[in-house]
């Protein structure tokens, strides 16, 4: 009963909590500061609005030239439309069909204003052009006139005087229309067309051409007049002025409403503050019974600790005999692994060092002896055997030719022995990586990972050429990284042992091997080594890794274990694929990429 009590107690308050929650939510400012926002766009759309109505009289009245204005405030008020649209539109801020209705009747007078600009632009740069062109044209008649005989000057005196007459009412008109001055703009344009009869052909031209600007502007700035009319009567401003007294009534409303939940907020806090005063009292009086209970439970616990205490010297006990067993498997381990590995490169040492014998066995220095001996021979006579003598003759050119090839020779013993050096180098770096295992920190140095792959390879190259494996490389473009050189270098030389020795038995195809290097993701060194040799059966593919596992009678199951071992000290892992006997095998070497310093 106790317990279905304090139940529905939690529930109360829980309500209680919600509900002020709720309240608080929807008692907040943010509404109202949005219809502060909401006017401040109307008043700027007002303005933008009252900027283009003066960039279009200023266009009427020829002051600018430029019509980019009258472009820049419609694109101004589209984007502060667009804000006051999208706070306008949110649900619950209006009736959809009222803001709706607002809104199609304020795009569709910016429409329609934006139609009559369009048109007032076309027209009023034909009437300006025209306007422009009076004086040239006046300037054109009078020049014709400067080059008439002067008989012809007076009788044709009245012709000048009703063109110049003529131009300065087409400019009044332009500024003043009436009726009037239309009458009297016609009246000289009838004369003129009377007239220019008797003029002189480049005479007649020039009037032509002026008549028919005058008569341009007589048609144009009337149609000009109608537009600028029906610009300034698009109610653009009235809308915007309905949609602020909208604005009003619906921040009236909110006002309202945010007083209305603080009330509600007001009384929900008394209850909830009343529910927790209570609750404090009942937790007061619970205290006495916590107290008892928690002396009862020390009690209980120091008996208990005695009896681990007892329990924790015999596994102490047995831990000790565990952990000296560990550590005695543990360098056994570790000793098997770097024999193993000193194993692999131990044959990359014998082939250098059988070279250098075989080279030293062979060498062209034996041939210096032979030299210096005919060379003995005749010393008292030595010049006229090197001119006269047929062997003498030669000797020159053979010791050139033992120079160099000695210089050959020398070279790649000297190249064979920086490989025994570096492989025995290797070794003790296989040495002291396999003592890391303990707990040493591992040595990280930029790599080059094309040149760790080809150290690895050269320290199998006598076994891939005994075994006639060509190997196909694949390397990607990766850059300088930084990495433990002698695990990778550990692992790639067991990766390819093993491959050579997989494809020991391969007689129906040729006997490849592929070495891959990528980079995956921009965070992953991939390198894999990929036989086409005897394949791995499915039962094996989740021993392969074990510490002993071998499927080779000469086989003592190492290295694939020791290679684990290693990715995992650098973070990474190895893995294996293979689709079954015969169908060759993948291992897939994943460690996280770290650039060198300075590169991309």
């Amino acid at each position: 009963m106790k317990v279905l009590r304090r139940f529905g107690l939690l529930l109360v308050g829980l309500l209680l909590a919600s509900v002020l929650l709720f309240m608080y939510v929807n008692s907040s400012q943010q509404q109202a500061a949005s219809y502060i926002e909401s006017r401040d766009l109307i008043r700027l759309l007002k303005q933008q609005d009252a900027i283009w109505d003066n960039e279009v009289l200023k266009s009427r009245v020829a002051l600018s030239h430029n019509y980019d204005p009258l472009v820049s405030p419609l694109h101004e008020m589209a984007r502060l439309w667009q804000r006051l649209d999208a706070i306008e539109s949110e649900p619950g801020r209006h009736a959809p069909t009222l803001w709706e209705g607002l809104r199609d009747q304020y795009l569709k007078a910016i429409k329609e204003k934006t139609r009559l600009v369009e048109q007032f632009k076309s027209h009023n740069a034909i009437l300006r052009n025209s306007l422009a062109f009076l004086p040239t044209a006046e300037d054109d008649i009078q020049a014709q006139f400067a080059l008439l005989p002067d008989t012809e000057k007076l009788e044709l005196q009245n012709v000048a005087i009703d063109t110049y007459d003529l131009m300065l009412s087409g400019m009044e008109f332009s500024h003043l229309t009436t009726r009037e001055i239309a009458a009297e703009v016609l009246l000289g344009l009838n004369r003129l067309d009377m007239d220019k009869e008797r003029l002189p052909a480049g005479l007649q031209n020039s009037i032509d051409i002026l008549s028919r600007h005058i008569a341009l502007i007589l048609r144009e700035q009337p149609r000009v007049n109608e537009l600028l009319e029906g610009i300034q009567a698009v109610p653009v401003s009235n809308h915007l002025d309905t949609i602020t007294t909208l604005l009003e009534k619906d921040q009236a409303k909110a006002a309202s409403k945010y007083q209305r939940n603080h009330i509600y907020l007001l009384v929900f806090a008394t209850f909830l503050m009343l529910i927790l005063i209570w609750l404090a009292i009942r937790l007061v009086r619970s205290f006495a019974e916590i107290k008892r209970v928690n002396n009862a439970l020390q009690t209980a616990n120091d008996e208990l600790e005695q009896r681990v205490e007892e329990r924790t010297r015999q596994l102490k006990d047995t831990q000790s005999e565990l952990m000296d067993t560990a550590r005695q498997a543990g360098m056994a381990e570790i000793a098997t692994n770097v024999l193993h590995n000193v194993g692999n490169v131990l044959n990359s040492v014998n082939i250098s060092a059988d070279l250098v014998s075989r080279k030293l066995r062979s060498s062209k220095s034996q041939g210096l002896g032979k030299a210096m001996q005919l060379i003995n021979e005749h010393a008292s006579d030595l010049g006229r055997f090197l001119i006269e003598d047929e062997k003498g003759k030669l000797l020159p050119g053979y010791l050139n030719q033992l120079v160099d090839a000695m210089a050959v020779e020398q070279q790649g013993l000297i190249d064979e022995l920086a490989q025994l050096s570096k492989s025995v180098d290797h070794i003790k770096d296989i040495v002291s990586t396999q003592q890391s295992y303990a707990g040493a920190n591992t040595l990280m140095e930029p790599l080059v990972v094309s040149e760790l792959l080809e150290d690895a390879l050269r320290m199998n190259s006598g076994a891939l050429t005994r075994h006639h494996v060509t190997v196909i490389k694949n390397y990607g473009d990766i850059p300088r990284i930084m990495g433990d050189k002698h695990r990778l270098l550990l692992i790639l030389i067991n990766l390819i042992s093993n491959a050579k020795y997989a494809m020991a038995g391969v007689s129906n195809h040729a006997r490849n091997m592929t070495l891959s290097a990528a980079v995956v993701d921009d965070e992953t060194l991939q390198i894999s080594v990929k036989d086409e040799g005897e394949g791995i059966p499915a039962e094996n593919m989740t021993r392969i890794f074990a510490h002993g596992f071998t499927t080779r009678k000469e086989g003592h199951g190492f290295g694939l274990h020791s290679c684990a071992l290693a990715a995992i000290e650098m973070n990474g892992h190895l893995t294996a694929h293979s689709d079954g006997p015969g169908t060759g095998a993948t291992f897939v070497l994943q460690v996280p990429l770290k650039l060198a310093e300075g590169e991309p």
